[in-house]
């Protein structure tokens, strides 16, 4: 599933591509993806322009107008393509299969239109905005601002680049919780945008182990944490998130903040710090990787 940092990339390259374009159609080939459903979401869009793309930790939202919102989470297999006459783009979870070639046709699921299309956004130029799906679990969703500002107070913490994002926030929703800290973290309604990645990695760099129960976390272990957090969301943004071989942004471009991970994705092998073996476990229901010297 991409992250924060990977949404937030797709976010801006697509900000770039869309906003202002009048939109000529909008076919719905899965209903399933589409609330409140496809009829009432192709009628609402259509002859529309969004002005503005913003995200709540991995939740895209597009505006439309005052008090109406087409929110896209892509979820664990969703892609957002945009194809032009002069570029194709894409963001996203890829099809690549392990030791396949990668390249646009194959991360997309071949010619578009293909048989993972969910959704089709025409504009008034010739350009489209594809939403495919492996698994279908993403969405399409048109709200009013009440059901907005709901569903982010529901279901969305902090972001982890707030100032709300804190010490104090996070010792006091610490103190009574008796689930893992990666638990913890991977829950949207407590911090937003955190993923298996980032989490992996920035209990790394706190000395941190993932499955400490998560009240049990020392003063000056927390203020690390959230010092790490902070630091590792903020350089991922700037290099385009991570990349092993499945996510392309809306350039195309590999993200390539993978050069800087220190133990996602590195079990079996050597911690760059004690040259300790780093562990994997399965753990919140997630992979989770360690190092069982640096993390206590």
């Amino acid at each position: 599933m991409p992250e924060l940092p990977e949404v937030e990339t797709l976010r801006t390259g697509l900000e770039k591509l869309v906003v202002d374009k009048k939109i000529k159609d909008v076919k719905v080939l899965s209903s399933k993806i589409a609330a409140p459903s496809a009829v009432f979401l192709e009628k609402t869009l259509k002859d529309k322009k969004f002005k503005k793309i913003e995200r709540r930790g991995k939740l895209l939202i597009f505006y439309i107008k005052k008090n109406l919102y087409l929110l896209i989470h892509l979820k664990m297999t969703g892609q957002l393509i945009y194809v032009s006459k002069s570029e194709s783009l894409l963001g996203g979870h890829s099809l690549v299969k392990k030791d396949e070639e990668i390249n646009f046709s194959n991360s997309s699921g071949g010619e578009l239109p293909n048989k993972y299309t969910r959704a089709i956004i025409s504009f008034i130029d010739g350009s489209n905005l594809y939403f495919n799906d492996l698994r279908k679990f993403g969405y399409l969703k048109i709200v009013d601002e009440n059901e907005l500002n709901k569903l982010l107070l529901n279901n969305y913490g902090p972001e982890p680049d707030s100032n709300e994002f804190n010490y104090n926030y996070l010792k006091n929703n610490l103190s009574n919780k008796s689930v893992s800290i990666k638990a913890y973290l991977l829950n949207q309604k407590n911090i937003a945008g955190l993923g298996n990645i980032y989490v992996d990695e920035a209990l790394h760099l706190s000395g941190i182990r993932p499955d400490r129960i998560a009240s049990n976390l020392k003063d000056v272990e927390i203020e690390k944490l959230v010092k790490e957090i902070k630091k590792i969301i903020k350089k991922a943004i700037k290099y385009n998130g991570t990349t092993f071989s499945d996510f392309r942004d809306v350039k195309g471009k590999k993200g390539n903040f993978s050069k800087f991970l220190k133990v996602y994705g590195r079990g079996g092998k050597s911690c760059y710090f004690c040259s300790s073996e780093i562990k994997k476990i399965k753990l919140a229901g997630r992979g989770t990787h360690y190092c069982p010297s640096c993390q206590k």
